[in-house]
């Protein structure tokens, strides 16, 4: 499966931004999809993932309540919903698929697949 994650861009502190990652090449509803970020010369971070279905989600504890996933299937899309958006947000975010766990997992190791990333940035 191909990822392309989109929507980053400038925003103030307070606003925000909706990330897309579109895929193609396999089924879709096949993957649970997760987000993370990392921001230069730091590791990479866990904000959210879905599953399959998108009816279950799990979420940093640090960013819940102001980002939010979703996905439809029929567009073969994911999306994160950031609200509130922090200074600290700032940093380029990626989107992963994985298709072999169990259980929508937080781990990096467990994505096969990755989107290029999308740059978000913060304004003070």
């Amino acid at each position: 499966v191909q990822l392309q994650a989109s929507g980053g861009g400038l925003v103030q502190a307070g606003g925000s931004l909706r990330l897309s990652c579109a895929a193609s090449g396999r089924t879709f509803s096949r993957f649970k999809i997760g987000w993370f970020r990392q921001a230069s010369g730091k590791v990479r971070e866990f904000v959210v993932a879905i599953s399959e279905s998108g009816n279950s989600a799990v979420y940093a504890d640090a960013l819940q309540g102001r980002f939010t996933i979703s996905r439809d299937n029929a567009k073969s899309t994911v999306y994160l919903q950031m609200n509130n958006l922090k200074p600290e947000d700032t940093t380029v975010y990626y989107c992963a698929a994985n298709d072999y766990s169990a259980y929508v997992s937080r781990t990096e190791g467990r994505y096969d697949y990755w989107s290029q990333g999308t740059l978000v940035t913060v304004s003070s």
